[in-house]
């Protein structure tokens, strides 16, 4: 209806209530005439140019008006009345706002009296705008509104709402302050508390705190922090995942990965602030995650605010905590963990067997000399601890290290040596040792290099002993060098006495009467002379035989299939096999061939294949396996039997010269010492297994 009024009216006097958006289309419907201030015709000039003023102002402006107070503002300023409006306009202040005229009574009391402004920044005021007493902070001017005749008769008053800043600034302390503390914490047990006395301290936003840490199962949870309006009835030392009635659902917050929202009124908990107390309605249990493996760590419990709205900045801000909580306890256990690893690494490093030092620097600093390598320098730890090499161990100066440890500082690459010979200056005298060791570059956090570690074992004694040893085996290859000749000469010279002998007895027995020749005694002693020249014979054959091996090994070496060489030689003894109605099973790789000698692979399998039939036992009949494979390194020959079989507890015995375990059929012993010697001296070996009565597999492995 005044709206038309104000349309159709010619009266400029209406003209202050145009336009105003919102609240310029209610002031302009409100029924003025049933108001104390009465129709907008009668107000002062004064009332309606502040009126003006504030409608076209973007500005946050109201006015209260005479000793009343009656409310005008403009668009601007809804925000800050939330639900009361729309009911605030014409109202009276007191009324309105009475939950804070305990502290703007005086204020405004004193203006309305003496016309003095007030000015006010980032003020705190606990508004009932949302339903429930709000924490707000505003930064406001008070000021005399005057009448016509230039008498204080209301408030003008320009504000600007700044909680959201002052909250911010205040919330960003807090994380600073966790920031900056937690760089300073080592262990858990400094950061076990500290969290939530950092909390406290921003008691408005967190009216208590709970910090929990997950065990390694993740069935249960331990608290290490607590502060607030929190007891322990509702803060257990330990929490379980795993049975029901927990005061927090963690288990939720572990599965879900987010914030779980409780309802804590039950637990009667009061926040304080301002002097006024307030049963908290609601907290939050966030889950604590170790940065950047989505891994659930532990959670914080966090008190909300009963006079703050808990929006998605609040959410945020408890995210946030908890993002520095798990980044700090990541930190703080990965410090604990490298401590633990160093205190083991130097207890391990302690009561190695070996030499262990590290050098720090380009100095190459003794930071760690364990007793091993304190042994090997002759010095002991407080000499050399804490000094350059080149300080504690002078003599080296000149032999090269120093140059070693530089090189691995500058390049990165490891060094290794092998029987490294140094003079060490050890129990006052230069001593010659003899060392393996390595220098390994040693890397900080950041991956520089910090310096070497060194381990390095003394084999002085080895070596010395190995030296000994190689002068013996020189000796002894000389002396089996001489020995060979001998037996290679011998052999040769005593062909000529055999034959003569065999000549002499060959006449003696044309000589001899065919009577006499044919008498028991002389045929018993002519046969016992003929069967020792046979031997003789036999064992010259053999000594000849080993010596050749030895001097003609690599004479005729090529690339052998062994196939061939097998069905060569089984055509030798195959009347043999016929006589004995043996069976041969052949398992041969036509394609397999071995680096080597023509004559002696076939000595190897000939022989090899004449003790398995030699051998066979008088009980079954002789059946023989013979096979070849191929494995990585080798290329195997086997002769499998089912003869006598060997007694494996002399198997020292079976490859030695002029060594029988059968005595029954004839033999001088040195074909398996051959067969032996043959294979090795290739770079080959031999193997048997055997079970008396059962058989025997011979196994030569040629190498490849």
């Amino acid at each position: 209806m005044l709206d038309n009024k104000i349309e159709d009216s010619t009266n400029s006097s209406y003209d202050f209530l145009r336009g105003g958006g919102e609240m310029g289309q209610l002031m302009r419907s409100f029924d003025w005439e049933n108001h104390p201030l009465g129709s907008p015709q009668k107000w002062p000039e004064s009332l309606k140019t502040n009126i003006r003023l504030l409608l076209n102002s973007s500005f946050p402006m109201f006015i209260w008006w005479t000793n009343d107070l009656y409310m005008f503002h403009n668009d601007a300023y809804l925000p800050a009345l939330g639900n009361k409006h729309p009911k605030a306009l014409g109202a009276s202040a007191r009324e309105m706002w009475r939950e804070i005229w305990g502290d703007l009574g005086k204020v405004v009391d004193g203006i309305l009296e003496g016309g003095t402004p007030f000015y006010a920044e980032a003020l705190m005021l606990m508004l009932e705008r949302k339903g429930f007493a709000e924490e707000t902070y505003w930064t406001f001017s008070y000021s005399p509104a005057f009448d016509s005749n230039g008498a204080v008769n209301g408030i003008f008053c320009a504000c600007h709402e700044v909680t959201s800043t002052v909250l911010s600034e205040r919330r960003l302390k807090t994380l600073k302050e966790i920031s900056e503390v937690y760089t300073q914490i080592h262990t858990m047990k400094q950061a076990s508390q500290f969290s939530c006395d950092i909390l406290l301290r921003n008691s408005k936003d967190l009216p208590f705190s709970l910090v929990y840490l997950l065990n390694n199962t993740a069935t249960s949870a331990t608290r290490i922090g607590m502060a607030g309006c929190i007891t322990e009835a509702y803060a257990p030392q330990t929490l379980s995942l795993t049975k029901p009635g927990a005061p927090w659902p963690l288990a939720e917050a572990l599965s879900s990965k987010t914030m779980q929202l409780v309802d804590c009124a039950p637990l009667h908990l009061l926040a304080t602030q301002e002097g006024n107390s307030e049963k908290l309605i609601q907290a939050a249990v966030l889950p604590i995650i170790r940065p950047g493996q989505n891994q659930v760590i532990g959670f914080l419990v966090a008190g909300i605010s009963p006079w703050l709205e808990f929006d998605n900045k609040y959410k945020g801000f408890l995210t946030l905590i908890a993002n520095h909580i798990g980044t700090t306890v990541t930190s703080v256990q990965a410090r604990e963990e490298l401590a633990r690893q160093q205190a083991y690494l130097q207890e391990v490093f302690l009561q190695a067997p070996v030499g262990i030092c590290i050098l720090r620097g380009p100095q190459h600093i003794i930071d760690l000399a364990n007793p091993g390598v304190c042994e090997i320098w002759g010095r002991k730890p407080v000499e050399v601890l804490h000094k350059p090499v080149i300080e504690a161990l002078p003599e080296v100066a000149e032999q090269g290290i120093i140059e070693l440890l530089d090189k691995v500082v500058n390049t990165g690459e490891p060094f290794v040596a092998t029987e490294l010979p140094l003079q060490l200056e050890r129990n006052g005298k230069m001593e010659k040792v003899y060392l393996n060791f390595l220098y390994h570059p040693m890397y900080d956090p950041q991956g520089f290099i910090a310096g070497v570690i060194a381990v390095a074992i003394d084999i002085s004694e080895q070596v010395k002993y190995r030296q000994s040893v190689e002068e013996l085996n020189n000796e002894l290859m000389a002396t089996n060098a001489d020995l060979d000749n001998f037996v290679y000469s011998a052999s040769h010279d005593l062909k000529a006495p055999i034959s003569n002998i065999e000549g002499l007895m060959e006449a003696l027995l044309e000589y001899l009467p065919e009577e006499t020749l044919n008498s028991a005694p002389v045929k018993r002693i002519t046969d016992y002379i003929l069967n020792s020249l046979n031997r003789f014979k036999r064992a010259v054959t053999d000594l000849t035989d080993v010596t050749r091996i030895q001097r003609q090994a690599g004479d005729d070496v090529g690339s052998i299939r062994l196939s061939e060489v097998v069905n060569e030689v089984l055509l030798d003894f195959d009347m043999q096999l016929q006589e004995t109605n043996a069976t041969v099973e052949k398992n041969l790789d036509d394609t397999l061939t071995v680096h080597f000698s023509g004559k002696n692979i076939r000595s190897v399998v000939y022989n090899l294949i004449s003790n398995a039939i030699k051998y066979r036992s008088p009980d079954r009949q002789l059946h023989l396996r013979i096979t070849t494979i191929k494995t990585p390194q080798h290329t195997v020959f086997s002769v499998q039997d089912n003869g006598l079989g060997l007694n494996m507890q002399k198997e020292n015995k079976i490859f030695s010269m002029f060594k029988r375990l059968h005595d029954h059929v004839e033999g001088s012993g040195v074909g398996l010492y051959i067969v032996k010697r043959i294979v090795e001296n290739a770079g080959g070996s031999i193997k048997v297994e055997s079970e008396e009565g059962v058989g025997s597999t011979f196994s030569v492995y040629f190498r490849q």
